[in-house]
């Protein structure tokens, strides 16, 4: 068992929902690391996908169906509680694409580049080098077709942001390819290293958000972030053996979060400002319990309807071929 991927997988839904949390802190500072978190969930996926066993069409079917009946789920409940409107949205883009949720738009879209270089065994040798391809048609668009006069390269709903999520897709993969050459080799001073490149990173950004003059060098931010993103992994994947001897209640803990991932991210955007204005830290608590309660239910559900819709294609497709035969 790999668990750092596990500890990884937490970490990310704990950053999201935590840059979500604003108006519960005393201050609204501490309500940060939501594009980490994001980076970090494209990176686990490409981390977990890359042993591939089906064709495309298979393979990006099981993919679908096991997003989109949880998407489908949370998205009506909403709809019928009166917490969506369709004042900005219409029924297709809540339900299929692009979907409220940004995260889902853009992974079924990063799923198709990313089956493509896994299966082909030159781009798969190469993944630094089609990342260094893919970021040098990225400046093209950058210097020649970007509008620069202001920071918004980290917007997660334009269509800009999916260059640093697909990076981070293929960098979780690298890692899983080449895992045996850094499972649990801990260099002491990559911690060193991460945790400068994590402040750079933090201070970038707020350069970047006070001082107009800088939005033209905003590419630099997504730089640093793809190395922070690097130096998580050669960490984390290098103290494996020591996450896996933690003591067993905060294993179960982390396990949990895992799991429900996911879940979680669909579930928060109507809990925390509809409890925020509970008096902190109870608004804390109680939003985090409810956000925690509310996935594990939608994850129960969702994961039941996903293995009934897969089990019934499989078995039609089944009997087509047999009647074909």
């Amino acid at each position: 068992m790999i668990f750092f991927i596990n500890v990884l997988k937490a970490m990310a839904a704990i950053l999201i929902t935590n840059a979500h949390y604003r108006g519960v802190y005393p201050t609204d500072l501490i309500a940060n690391g939501g594009l980490l978190g994001d980076v970090l969930f494209f990176s686990v996926s490409g981390f977990l996908l890359v042993n591939i066993r089906y064709k495309f069409i298979r393979w990006y079917w099981k993919k679908l169906i096991r997003i989109y009946p949880t998407v489908w789920i949370i998205t009506i409940v909403y709809i019928l509680l009166g917490f969506y409107t369709f004042d900005n949205w219409t029924i297709g883009e809540y339900l299929l694409f692009p979907t409220y949720y940004h995260f889902i738009a853009s992974i079924i879209l990063l799923y198709i580049p990313y089956f493509i270089v896994i299966k082909s065994n030159l781009l798969s040798k190469n993944i630094l080098k089609v990342m260094l391809g893919l970021f040098l048609v990225q400046m093209i668009i950058y210097l020649f077709l970007y509008d620069n006069s202001y920071y918004h390269i980290d917007t997660v709903r334009e269509p800009m942001i999916r260059f640093l999520f697909f990076y981070s897709m293929l960098l979780g993969a690298y890692f899983r390819i080449n895992k045996d050459k850094f499972m649990n080799v801990n260099v002491k001073h990559n911690w060193l290293v991460l945790v400068i490149l994590l402040g750079s990173y933090f201070v970038s950004k707020l350069a970047l958000v006070y001082y107009e003059a800088l939005s033209v060098f905003q590419i630099v931010n997504q730089i640093v972030l793809i190395a922070v993103l690097f130096f998580i992994f050669r960490c984390f994947i290098g103290v494996d053996s020591y996450l896996e001897g933690l003591l067993d209640r905060i294993k179960v803990s982390i396990n949990f979060i895992a799991t429900i991932t996911l879940e979680i991210y669909l579930v928060q955007y109507v809990i925390i400002p509809r409890l925020s204005h509970i008096v902190f830290p109870l608004n804390w608590f109680v939003i985090s319990i409810t956000i925690l309660l509310s996935a594990y239910i939608l994850h129960l559900v969702g994961s039941r309807i996903s293995a009934i819709l897969d089990k019934a294609i499989i078995k039609g497709v089944s009997n087509n071929a047999a009647r074909g035969a």
